[in-house]
C-alpha cells in the first residue's frame, strides 16, 4: 500500500504484528550529557514526584533527567549548575563536551551492547540519536548552523544498528523534533519560556525535517521514536508517508504536537492559558501516533490503543554517576513490571544509560541479564500473547498475579520468591476445566478453576522471583 501525505492516509496505517507480539524494547540515551554524567537526585524520587512537589516549572531547577543537564545548566542558583562551576569552571561551554565526547566514544563497541540487548530478552532497541541538546550521533549532511562540528564523525547510528540487526533484533531510532537548545539559548523554567521552545524558527523547521528524513532514509528505522512536538512549519502528514512507504512495517509514538498561538494572542498570554488548562506540557494534539508512551506512569487498566511505557532502570535516562543505588530496579522490579505492563495491552521500553566511553553500570546490566534468564523460560507468557479481562489478581498469600493470552491458552504469571505447597489464585480468566501445567518444569500439576478461582498445588523446585502457571 502507497501511503499519501493526508492525514486519512497515515491514520490508515495499523499497528505491525511484531511491534504486538514484541513486547519488550530498550532505549538507549548516550551523548554529551555522560560526559558530566550528573542530574540532581533524590531517594525514590521521579520527575513526576518533583513536579508534584514544585511548581512543575520551578522543579526543572531539580530535573533528575540527567540528560536534561544543559537545560538545568542554564537556571541559576541549580544544583547542576552549582556542580559545573565546581568540576568545570564557570565559563566552560556545555557544548566543549564535545570534544572528550568524541575522543571517548571511539571506546563504545556496538557488538556488545547488542549482545547484551539480545540476552536481555528485547526484541527491539530504540537509540536516541540527538537528545535536546542538539548533538548528533550520526555525521548528519545537514550540519548544525550555529556549532562548528556539532556531530560525531563516527557513526555511532549506522554500526548499533548493523550489530543490533545482526543479532536479530529490530532497531528504531528517537529524534528530538522540537527542542533542539543549541537554536534556543533560554532555558525552560517558566510556561512562557518552555512554549517559546515550541515556535522555533523557519531555520530550524527545515534542519529538523530534513535530519529526520535522512534518518528514515539513510537508517530504515523500524520505530521512528520522536519526542516532544515536532515545528508547526513542517508537514508531518507528508514527512510520515514518507516513513511508512520507506518502511510499512515501522512504527511511529504519539509525540508530534505542533503548537501555533492563537492570532491575537501572545506568548505569554497562551502559555498561561495552556497552564490553567492543564496542557502545557501535553505532547499529543490529534497527530497520528501508533502507540501511546506514557513516561514513568503507573497505567491504570487496559488502554483502549497499544501502548508502551518507558523510563529508565534508575530516575534518570541519561548516565547519573551520584544517582542513588536504591533508586535502581533490581531483576524481579524489572520482570513484574514487564509483566504487569503486557498485562495491559503495553511493551515496556525500559532505558540504559551508558557512560561517556560506552560502559553501561553493572547496576543496568545485572537487571536486564536477569530478565533475560527468566524470558528463556518463561517468554512463552509474554511473546506474542494479549491481554486478559481480568488481567490481575491474587493469591491467597497476597502474592501479585498477571494474566496474559494466546490462543486457547491463559498463562497466569505470579510474582513469588518462594512457591511451594496449595495455593489459591482469584480472578482467573478462564471457565471450564484445563490442562495446568508450569512453565519449564515439564509436568502437569493438579487443580481446577472454579467460579474465576484457581487452586493447585505448586510442586517442589519451582523457583522464583516470578512463575508462570498455563492453562490449557
Amino acid at each position: 500500500m502507497k501511503y499519501e501525505p493526508t492525514r486519512e492516509s497515515v491514520t490508515s496505517h495499523p499497528v505491525p504484528q511484531w511491534y504486538n507480539d514484541a513486547k519488550f524494547g530498550i532505549f538507549i540515551h548516550w551523548g554529551l550529557f555522560s560526559v558530566p554524567g550528573y542530574a540532581y537526585s533524590e531517594k525514590g524520587k521521579s520527575i513526576r514526584d518533583i513536579h508534584s512537589e514544585t511548581d512543575e516549572f520551578e522543579g526543572q531547577k531539580y530535573n533528575p533527567y540527567a540528560e536534561w543537564y544543559l537545560n538545568s545548566l542554564r537556571i541559576e542558583g541549580s544544583p547542576t549548575q552549582d556542580y559545573h562551576k565546581k568540576n568545570y569552571g564557570a565559563d566552560f561551554s556545555y557544548f566543549d563536551f564535545k570534544n572528550t565526547f568524541a575522543k571517548e566514544s571511539r571506546k563504545m563497541d556496538p557488538q556488545i551492547w547488542a549482545e547484551l540487548f539480545r540476552k536481555s530478552g528485547a526484541r527491539y532497541v530504540v537509540m536516541v540519536t540527538k537528545h535536546h541538546d542538539g548533538y548528533c550521533l550520526w555525521p548528519s549532511r545537514y550540519k548544525n548552523p550555529y556549532i562548528a562540528d556539532y556531530q560525531s564523525e563516527r557513526d555511532l547510528v549506522g554500526e548499533l544498528t548493523d550489530a543490533v540487526r545482526g543479532e536479530g533484533l529490530k532497531m528504531g531510532l528517537y529524534y528530538s523534533g522540537i527542542f533542539d537548545w543549541s537554536f534556543k539559548k533560554n532555558p525552560m523554567n517558566s510556561p512562557a519560556k518552555w512554549l517559546d521552545h515550541y515556535l522555533p524558527s523557519d531555520q530550524y523547521a527545515e534542519y529538523a525535517f530534513h535530519q529526520t528524513e535522512e534518518l528514515i532514509e539513510r537508517y530504515h528505522p523500524s520505530v521512528l521514536w520522536n519526542d516532544m512536538g515536532f515545528p508547526p512549519q513542517c508537514d508531518i502528514d507528508r514527512l510520515l508517508a514518507d516513513y511508512y512507504n520507506a518502511v510499512p512495517e515501522g512504527v511511529t509514538n504519539e509525540r508530534w504536537i505542533q503548537r501555533h498561538i492563537p492570532k491575537g494572542m501572545s506568548l505569554e498570554e497562551y502559555a498561561d492559558m495552556l497552564v490553567k488548562q492543564g496542557e502545557i506540557m501535553r505532547l499529543d494534539d490529534g497527530v497520528h501516533g501508533d502507540f501511546l508512551d506514557p513516561e514513568y506512569v503507573d497505567v491504570n487498566g487496559i488502554p483502549d490503543k497499544k501502548w508502551e511505557q518507558t523510563r529508565g532502570i534508575g530516575m534518570s535516562f541519561g548516565y547519573n554517576r551520584f544517582e542513588d543505588p536504591a533508586n535502581f530496579l533490581n531483576g524481579k522490579d524489572l520482570i513484574f513490571m514487564l509483566a504487569d505492563t503486557v498485562s495491559k495491552n503495553g511493551n515496556l521500553l525500559i532505558n540504559v544509560g551508558p557512560m561517556a566511553d560506552g560502559t553501561i553500570q553493572k547496576a543496568q546490566v545485572q537487571p536486564l541479564l536477569e530478565t533475560g534468564e527468566w524470558l528463556s523460560v518463561n517468554g512463552e507468557a509474554i511473546y506474542g500473547t494479549t491481554w486478559c479481562t481480568p488481567q490481575a489478581g491474587k493469591t491467597d498469600t497476597g502474592k501479585e498475579v498477571r494474566y496474559t493470552r494466546k490462543g486457547k491458552s491463559v498463562y497466569a504469571i505470579i510474582m513469588d520468591d518462594d512457591p511451594s505447597g496449595e495455593i489459591s489464585i482469584d480472578s482467573v480468566p478462564f471457565s471450564g476445566t484445563g490442562k495446568l501445567s508450569i512453565i519449564g518444569c515439564g509436568a502437569n500439576i493438579e487443580g481446577k478453576v472454579e467460579a474465576s478461582v484457581l487452586k493447585c498445588k505448586i510442586p517442589e523446585g519451582v523457583q522464583g522471583p516470578a512463575y508462570v502457571i498455563k492453562i490449557e
